[in-house]
């Protein structure tokens, strides 16, 4: 069963430098956050051995948040090899964060 992957600034270069990643920034106290998160649970399931799904607590990574310019949350970043491809803002359907891997693997 997959798992999502908690990311830090120790791991995420790591994480994403290699495949497809998708890194979810969220915060606790975030009602949308909240609503997406079952969504990225099933993601993990659904994408495990091929696509790293992440997510980024932002209350405690605000490093990683202000290197990605990250000003609202959720956002979703979709990585490629390190590299930033595409990005969503706002909470969305499973549907849509499907798409989105499916076009860039």
């Amino acid at each position: 069963m997959g798992q999502y992957i908690e990311l830090t600034s120790e791991n995420f270069d790591s994480v994403t430098k290699e495949g497809i990643a998708v890194v979810d920034f969220w915060a606790p106290w975030c009602g949308p956050c909240r609503m997406l998160a079952p969504v990225i649970d099933e993601l993990a399931n659904e994408y495990e051995g091929k696509a790293a799904i992440c997510k980024v607590n932002t209350d405690e990574q605000d490093e990683l948040s202000a290197k990605f310019g990250i000003r609202s949350i959720p956002t979703i970043l979709f990585m490629k090899d390190g590299q930033v491809v595409d990005q969503m803002v706002g909470a969305t359907s499973k549907q849509e964060i499907m798409k989105k891997i499916d076009a860039i693997a």
